[in-house]
């Protein structure tokens, strides 16, 4: 029940637009999140579920149109998962942190509206609840199995935005 409270307050948020936060700073490193995700043993498959595909549209068969300040920010992480040295609990801390600065100047920038708006958000919340729990993560082996998982949501970004 605090599991979908909290993800159906974090998701309010976003809906209520991006660009509202623009001189806020937004900071998603909610510890009741992380805490939620890692609650029950079934639970922690959540941190590298990629459901979100199963929820997410097109636009009448086409991809959605993205301001270029989202697919820089997506990019961007990309190439941090791609390029960090990921050894140590450590280096994974480190990633979620570079992770999620990039992932807040996406939020802050966002422009789009309506129906594009709204699967970014699909897009979105389970890519920021990843890289809370990776932020979390206390073996070396957690952190490549969700960092597996967020790149393969970011790389899932080109299925339905240009």
């Amino acid at each position: 029940m605090k599991k979908t409270i909290l993800t159906a307050a974090i998701v309010s948020a976003f809906l209520t637009g991006c660009n509202e936060t623009k001189n806020k700073d937004v900071n998603t490193d909610t510890v009741e999140a992380t805490e939620a995700v890692h609650e029950h043993d079934g639970e922690e498959m959540a941190a590298i579920s990629n459901a979100w595909v199963n929820e997410i549209k097109l636009d009448s068969g086409n991809k959605w149109n993205a301001n270029i300040e989202t697919t820089e920010g997506v990019d961007k992480m990309l190439t941090l998962v791609k390029t960090s040295d990921k050894k140590t609990v450590e280096d994974y801390h480190t990633l979620a942190t570079k992770l999620n600065e990039e992932k807040n100047v996406v939020v802050k920038k966002c422009t789009m509206k309506g129906p594009s708006h709204d699967n970014l958000h699909v897009f979105l919340h389970p890519l920021i609840e990843k890289i809370d729990a990776l932020g979390k993560v206390s073996t070396a082996e957690e952190g490549a199995e969700i960092t597996k998982s967020i790149n393969e949501n970011l790389e899932g970004y080109y299925n339905y935005f240009k």
